[in-house]
Formats: structure tokens, C-alpha cells, sequence
């Protein structure tokens, strides 16, 4: 099954149209009407006590009521007749309403109500949407329900079923239309795109655009000109000083194209759900750190930065070189969208080893990731302080806000004493941590998930801005 998606960023799932076929080995029923005018029947059952000709007249009337519901039967429109189309109105995205329309029309010259079942998968919606309508003769009609998807990745969209009736309503047929479709799951695009467009109206943004140039800072050579008192020797082109026969100057500007690493851990202390506040919908931290990666990705890439991917658990699960542009972009999402939380600790040092071996100038590396309070220095500290000689390591680790609350809280009994020690002891040990990650150069912070985005956007911008890379 292919994955219908034809633009990661703002296209949306191909249109699929199917005739409906026939559903089992017997695709017609008894219409409720029938059922109630056969029970009727019944009645007849009472005077028949006193005279056996009111039997006859049961079979009569039963007969009668056969008839009809095969006559009805013989004028409802033979299921090759009616045509399902389910159209798409946006890409899924995770945690983004969106809705899917289903459209009926048929050949047959007389009027149909037909009960719609669409089978979606559980990560689209809670439960298959149920829809009724009515379609004209030789028309069409229009039925929508809402998806809200809980899952990032593919997610596999099946059959339509169908139940229609005549005016009359003593007979039933039943079809299904095979729509079957694989869709891809985005993350959350809508907030990158919102990042974004806060970045461009941003002061900061305008600063990158006009390519300032500082003399003596940056390592991109701008243009050459004469020497002039106060430039540093060490910037003088002996090369063209000797054509020229005059003391030349290099002039250097600030890097406009640099390399961001979004380096992602899919471990199993991702798989933790969260609450975001004012939202009915948990998300995982993975989730949360996906979305922010997203989002910090397409600020970079608006920066004129390459972008590259590293996401890993116990193996690395997808890896992508750095690149810009609208297609690196639509890579970048659909590589996002298949990362996957693991059940077992992740491979740090595979990760590293992966990443020191693809990247060898200096870079920014963004990791997103949580590490447990061990009495131990945990694994991840220790890989990100190795990479510190090389590169320039933004290290993004996400709290608990359940933990935190607790902490922050005054205890009312011995019981909530006891668990606000517990829970400072830990914040403690946390801050300990990353405040000797930020001792070693590292720029490492701890964060609400769901505000991470917000974070890691603003710290990349101070990296540019005061140029430490």
C-alpha cells in the first residue's frame, strides 16, 4: 500500500472514487417498514379464534407485504450505480482538527437515503465516523466528520460501507466501496508555520537578510581592499599584495549558510504522555520534541541555514544530510513523521559516533531529550560533553511538569511531604546536571514540552546572533 501524500508541507492526500460492489453473500435486508407492517400482520391472529378465514387473510396480507418488499427490492439502484468519492481538505497533522468529506452520487433516476461507515483508524478518530444523507436522483451528495490524529506516521484508511433505502422503505441493500489508502500523519505544521512567521517579523530575522557585515569577525570571505591603519594584519592577502604591489585586505562577513543538526531521542523516556494545558489531547514527548524540531528546522532553513536530521532509539531510525530549500523541507517532515518511541534505552553512543563521522566542521547540534536521576552521571551527559571540542551543542532536556507542580507545591500532610522532598531531590539533581553541562560550553536548558518549540527557536536565534559558532 503506497502512502498518498503529494506535498508534505500543503498538499494533501490523493482523491480516491470507487464504484461501490455488493457486501457478502446476501447484500439486501428487510427495511424497518417491513418489519412493522409484517408484525402487523399478526394482528389478524386475534379474530381468527372465532373464524379461520381471518388466517387466510394473515397470509394474505403477509404475502401482500413480500411482494411489495420485493418490488421495492427489484427498483433500489444496483450497487454499481453509486460511486464513492473521500476527499482529503488538508494534510493530517498531528493534534490539528481537520475534516474529510465523503461524496455520493449514483446513476439511478430515483431517490436514495443512504448510512454511510467510514473505516478510520483509531490515530484519525476515536471511532468510525457513522453519516447519513440523502442523494437526489442522478446526483450527488456531500457528507464531512471531523479527524483530530493522535499518531504521527502512516496510517491506513480503509473501505466505506454503504446501507440505502428507497422513499418506500421496505427493502435494503448493502455495498462498499474499497477506498483503502495509506496517509501520512505530519507533525504538527501549522505551529512551525507560526514560528516562522513570528521569526520574519522579528528584529532578528531582519539582521540576518542584511548580511551585516563586521570587519574582522565571520570567516566568509566578503571582498578585498586596501590595507588601511587599525585592520588586523593577519587579514592581509599576501597573494594580492604581491600583483597588486600595494598591502591588500580581506573582509570578512558573518556566515550566511551554516549547519544545524536536529539530533532526536526516541528512547523510552520519550514515550511519557503529558497534558498541555487547555487541550483535551496527550501527546508523548517525543511528539513535542518532533514538533519542535520541525518548527526550529523551518526557521533555520528561513535563515538561509542547512538542516540535517539525526533520530535514534536502540538502532538509528532515520537520518537525513543537511540541505535547504522546499524539498529538503518536505523530506524533513516526512522524516519526522516515522520516528517512532522505543520501549528500551537508546544507543547514545551510536548516535554519536553516526553523527562525529558525517559532520566534521563545527556546527550547531540541537539534542532533544530527557535523561533519568541516576546516582550515576547518565550516558547522555557524558556524549554530549564529547562532542563539545568539535561542535557547539545546544542540549534540550524535557521535564516533567507533573514533577515540577510538585515541587513548586506546599505540602498539606506527612504523606505530600514526603513526595515534595522526593520531587525537589530530583529537580536538584537535574539542575546539578545540566549546570555542569553548561560549565563545559554546552548550552543546556530544561523545558515544559509543549513550550519547547518557543525555546529552542529563541536560543538558535541568540546563537546567531552573537555569532558562536
Amino acid at each position: 500500500m503506497t502512502v498518498d501524500v503529494s506535498n508534505a508541507t500543503s498538499g494533501i492526500p490523493q482523491i480516491r472514487e470507487e464504484r461501490a460492489v455488493p457486501l457478502g453473500r446476501l447484500p439486501f435486508a428487510f427495511g424497518s417498514r417491513f418489519i412493522v407492517a409484517f408484525v402487523l400482520g399478526l394482528a389478524w391472529l386475534v379474530p381468527a379464534w372465532w373464524s379461520l378465514k381471518f388466517v387466510a387473510a394473515m397470509f394474505f396480507w403477509d404475502a401482500l407485504i413480500v411482494g411489495a418488499w420485493l418490488f421495492d427490492l427489484a427498483r433500489l439502484a444496483r450497487p454499481r450505480e453509486i460511486i464513492v468519492r473521500r476527499i482529503w481538505s488538508s494534510q493530517p497533522a498531528l493534534g490539528v482538527s481537520s475534516r474529510v468529506e465523503i461524496q455520493i452520487s449514483m446513476d439511478s433516476p430515483r431517490l436514495l437515503y443512504i448510512a454511510a461507515l467510514d473505516e478510520t483508524p483509531p490515530a484519525l478518530a476515536w471511532q468510525p465516523p457513522d453519516l447519513a444523507a440523502t442523494v437526489p436522483p442522478r446526483g450527488a451528495t456531500d457528507l464531512s466528520y471531523p479527524i483530530l490524529p493522535s499518531q504521527r506516521g502512516v496510517a491506513g484508511v480503509g473501505r466505506v460501507f454503504l446501507r440505502y433505502r428507497s422513499a418506500l422503505g421496505l427493502a435494503e441493500r448493502r455495498a462498499v466501496a474499497d477506498l483503502a489508502q495509506a496517509v501520512c500523519v505530519l507533525p504538527n505544521i501549522a505551529q512551525a508555520r507560526r514560528q516562522t512567521l513570528r521569526l520574519i517579523r522579528s528584529r532578528q530575522v531582519e539582521i540576518e537578510r542584511r548580511r551585516y557585515r563586521q570587519r574582522g569577525m565571520g570567516h566568509e570571505l566578503e571582498s578585498l581592499r586596501e590595507y588601511r591603519e587599525g585592520d588586523d594584519l593577519r587579514d592581509v592577502s599576501w597573494t594580492a599584495t604581491a600583483r597588486r604591489r600595494r598591502l591588500i585586505t580581506r573582509v570578512f562577513q558573518m556566515e550566511r549558510s551554516q549547519t544545524l543538526w536536529l539530533v532526536l531521542d526516541a528512547g523510552r523516556l520519550l514515550r511519557a504522555q503529558v497534558q498541555e494545558p487547555d487541550s483535551s489531547l496527550r501527546l508523548s514527548k517525543l511528539d513535542h520534541a518532533v514538533n519542535a524540531a520541525l518548527s526550529l528546522g523551518q526557521v533555520a532553513m528561513q535563515c538561509g541555514d542547512r538542516v540535517g536530521l539525526l533520530a535514534y532509539g536502540a538502532e538509528i531510525q532515520q537520518s537525513l544530510v543537511p540541505g535547504r530549500g522546499a524539498q529538503h523541507i518536505r523530506w524533513l517532515a516526512r522524516a519526522l513523521a516515522d520516528v517512532r518511541a522505543e520501549s528500551h534505552e537508546p544507543n547514545h553512543a551510536r548516535a554519536v559516533r553516526a553523527l562525529l563521522g558525517v559532520q566534521k566542521r563545527r556546527s550547531l547540534i540541537v539534542w532533544i531529550t530527557d535523561f533519568a536521576e541516576t546516582a550515576t552521571v547518565p550516558e547522555v551527559i557524558e556524549y554530549a560533553m564529547q562532542m563539545t571540542p568539535r561542535h557547539l551543542v545546544v542540549f534540550a532536556a524535557m521535564n516533567q511538569p507533573e514533577l515540577a507542580e510538585l515541587a513548586a507545591a506546599t505540602p498539606a500532610s506527612t504523606e505530600e511531604m514526603y513526595r515534595h522532598a522526593a520531587a525537589l531531590e530530583i529537580c536538584q539533581r537535574r539542575d546539578l546536571l545540566l549546570r555542569r553541562l553548561r560549565e563545559r560550553g554546552i548550552l543546556a536548558f530544561e523545558w515544559k514540552p509543549w513550550g519547547l518549540a518557543t525555546i529552542l527557536v529563541n536560543q538558535y536565534l541568540d546563537v546567531k546572533e552573537r555569532n558562536l559558532l
